[in-house]
């Protein structure tokens, strides 16, 4: 197998460079990828700068890909050579754990993240486990499925896991890369759909992407006038915020669920959720069958991420442009080797 050409960081922090490197031979379960488009998240530079410190150098970043099939390996199933297929945050797990035979892939213990000890896909070609390369359906532009593949099974996975209805009064809080996704997300589902956002000039945009309503997220009496209203309240932001008063806005047997990487511990008063029987939870992206279903949702209902695109030689140029909040709403590069 011929060597793969990929934008690799050498260290933290530092500019990726051209390289190439040695995929040895191709796993009995893997399939291998033709890179054509790979989308870039916030979790790239977190990984690129080691922020977590989980990182492992040098490490090929990209976790939002699509691409076309071009090897299988002996025992890889359900997908063929020639076949559009993406791949997001999880490359592989072990399929044989209790997580893995319960559908719940991405929660396994050994669960291999795309660009942690794994080549990414700023690269020509990525590999898999067959089981995380999930078909895209022919509907669906492939240039903007990438995002999907992380920041949109993040904010449209809760929705399966606590089966919210269409019913449902949601809140979404941050309208950036994943939160402008959830709004459109949400609106599909038929849910009544708040926004929260720090940005007062973003009202009128987050009302087109699906919400119905926009309040200002710094302003506690605003959001004070919504207590007792929502079902569901996803955060999709990395900061500390008046958790209290965003806690006080759920109705009665109401969910706070994180999405977004906050840093900082949250306080929980325990009274606001004893009395209300409230709820508060978190999760990561999801399982490759959430993963299908939400693709299938995508394209049934014209639902798709708001991208820019740059060439993938251009992806120092395109980091710094998400670096500097510029990106609206998530970033996709286009291979060009």
């Amino acid at each position: 197998m011929s060597r793969v050409k990929a934008w690799t960081a050498s260290a933290a922090g530092r500019p990726l460079q051209l390289t190439e490197y040695d995929p040895g031979p191709l796993g009995p379960d893997d399939v291998e990828i033709k890179v054509e488009h790979c989308g870039i998240c916030h979790s790239d530079l977190s990984v690129i700068d080691d922020e977590w410190g989980i990182s492992a150098f040098p490490l090929v970043p990209g976790h939002e890909v699509i691409g076309t099939v071009i090897a299988l390996g002996e025992h890889a199933k359900g997908l063929r050579i020639g076949q559009r297929v993406g791949v997001g945050w999880n490359a592989g797990s072990c399929m044989h754990c209790r997580q893995c035979l319960s559908g719940s892939q991405h929660l396994c213990p050994e669960v291999q993240a795309t660009i942690v000890g794994h080549h990414g896909g700023f690269a020509d070609r990525l590999r898999s486990h067959w089981a995380w390369a999930i078909p895209v359906p022919d509907r669906l532009d492939g240039s903007g499925v990438g995002p999907l593949l992380c920041g949109g099974i993040t904010v449209f996975d809760p929705f399966l896991q606590h089966h919210v209805l269409p019913t449902a009064r949601v809140g979404v809080v941050g309208i950036g890369g994943l939160g402008h996704m959830a709004l459109k997300f949400y609106r599909a589902w038929g849910c009544d759909v708040t926004a929260f956002t720090s940005n007062e000039s973003k009202f009128e945009e987050a009302k087109s992407l699906g919400a119905d309503r926009a309040v200002t997220s710094r302003d506690t009496s605003a959001i004070g006038k919504l207590a007792g209203e929502l079902d569901l309240l996803v955060v999709t932001v990395n900061a500390s915020l008046d958790w209290d008063a965003y806690i006080s806005t759920l109705a009665p047997k109401g969910r706070m669920h994180v999405v977004g990487a906050v840093l900082e511990p949250i306080p929980v008063p325990a009274m606001s959720l004893i009395m209300g029987s409230r709820q508060v939870s978190g999760s990561p992206t999801g399982p490759p069958t959430d993963i299908a279903t939400m693709l299938d949702f995508a394209a049934r209902h014209d639902v798709a991420p708001q991208i820019e695109r740059f060439p993938m030689s251009e992806v120092n140029a395109a980091l710094d442009h998400l670096k500097a909040g510029k990106a609206r709403y998530r970033i996709v590069l286009d291979a060009d080797f």
